[in-house]
């Protein structure tokens, strides 16, 4: 409680005046014997009090003006981009009712009932993509797949390989992007994952280099760099990266089975292919398939 006391005007001056007088004050002071000196200092106290509110208000404000930004709207903390491209949202076709996916437990055959057409990853925004297909419905002939290869002995002997081990059918989407990468997947389609996994590790690809390279590529690598990450749980993975010296263009290659399924990603580029679009179209390629 605040009471009120009246003191004197001084010589001279004003009439009497009523001055709040805090209820609790010093020991053995009363209301009357509160001092000028004593109301000067409450008062600069209410009013620090009171600029001390206001600040503590004004900056709840901006940190939760700040809290609600995005980072690249605050000049500062804008986030350079790390080249990854601009893929559309994934999304898988439905499955028929009742059936599994390519990797569950209780698909041994690792068959993938979704159309395989449908699981090639879509270009990037702003890309220019390929014409389709020229084969029927839409499955890449294998002629244009082996078109790929270095050399027509090369070629023989792969198409050989995929006869061999019963290939079914050639889904396939290529594009190029705005600074020149020009990318190309492939997915073939067998009987079964165990004919997909022993054709990749036995005959396309091991831990030096892919048994049959590409035009404009002869001497590999293995990306030893690849991110734990980016790679998919029962998914077998071959990530290549062209040698230096390497020619005008640059080279990079994946293949990896997914059930009943080997992808093959192609990349090129002259003056060299960044790493991380190319890991980037891998990993998407691969959540598709998985």
């Amino acid at each position: 409680m605040t009471e009120q006391t009246q003191r004197p005007a001084p010589q001279g001056g004003d009439p009497q005046e009523t001055v709040p007088v805090p209820s609790s004050l010093p020991a053995g002071a009363s209301p009357t014997t509160v001092s000028y000196k004593d109301r000067r200092k409450v008062r600069a106290a209410l009013r620090w009090t009171a600029v001390a509110a206001v600040f503590c208000l004004v900056g709840v404000g901006t940190a939760y003006g700040i809290s609600r930004m995005e980072r690249t709207d605050l000049p500062g903390l804008a986030t350079a981009s790390d080249g990854r491209w601009d893929y559309p949202e994934l999304v898988r076709p439905p499955l028929p009712p009742g059936s599994p996916g390519p990797l569950e437990a209780g698909n041994r055959a690792g068959t993938h009932y979704a159309d395989l057409r449908a699981l090639v990853l879509l270009a990037p925004r702003g890309a220019t993509v390929e014409p389709g297909p020229r084969g029927t419905d839409g499955w890449l002939p294998v002629k244009d797949f082996l078109a790929d290869y270095a050399t027509g002995e090369k070629r023989r002997e792969l198409a050989q390989k995929l006869t061999d081990h019963g290939l079914r059918h050639i889904a396939g989407r290529g594009w190029t992007t705005s600074d020149g990468t020009r990318t190309r997947i492939r997915l073939l389609r067998f009987g079964t994952a165990a004919v997909s996994e022993t054709l990749l590790a036995g005959d396309l690809a091991n831990t030096g280099a892919p048994a049959y390279p590409v035009r404009g590529a002869e001497y590999y690598a293995l990306d030893e760099t690849f991110p734990p990450g980016a790679r998919m749980k029962g998914v077998t993975l071959f990530p290549y990266t062209e040698a230096e010296p390497y020619g005008a263009e640059q080279v990079r290659q994946a293949y990896f089975a997914a059930g009943d399924t080997i992808a093959v990603i192609t990349q090129t580029r002259e003056g060299g292919v960044d790493a991380v679009p190319f890991r980037q179209t891998v990993a998407l390629q691969t959540e598709l398939l998985g």
